[in-house]
């Protein structure tokens, strides 16, 4: 199978199947409830960010592996202790815990690759 993460992402399921899905708007623009479904696997995608992204998120089911391919990020995510920021530039990773709202600045056109379990997935504005 061959995998362009951007416009094909891939869910890892956990009986070691792989199930290739539509990625881009056309994932993203299924109804709440056919994500929900799909969340239960990990999903396995990429993305190229030109800006700073206009939501928190966070993922009460699992944690989410992000990795910055190139670029200049920062990554935020908001503790008990306040918000603590991950700068990032060129390559390498970052490990975002389990229920821990995050999003990023970006401060050069970016392209990052994310595995995440998305089942019960939260947004809410910056």
């Amino acid at each position: 199978m061959k995998f362009l993460p951007e416009a094909i992402y891939a869910l890892l399921d956990s009986r070691g199947g792989i199930l290739q899905q539509p990625g881009g708007r056309e994932f993203w623009s299924q109804p709440q409830e056919a994500l929900d479904a799909l969340g239960h696997d990990w999903l396995v995608s990429e993305f190229a960010c030109d800006g700073d992204w206009g939501s928190w998120e966070m993922h009460p089911d699992g944690e989410e592996f992000v990795y910055l391919l190139q670029g200049d990020i920062e990554f935020q995510l908001e503790t008990v202790e306040g918000v603590v920021a991950q700068r990032i530039t060129g390559r390498g990773a970052v490990v975002v815990p389990r229920g821990v709202w995050h999003t990023a600045k970006v401060f050069q056109p970016s392209r990052m690759f994310f595995i995440t379990m998305g089942a019960g997935t939260q947004h809410r504005p910056v």
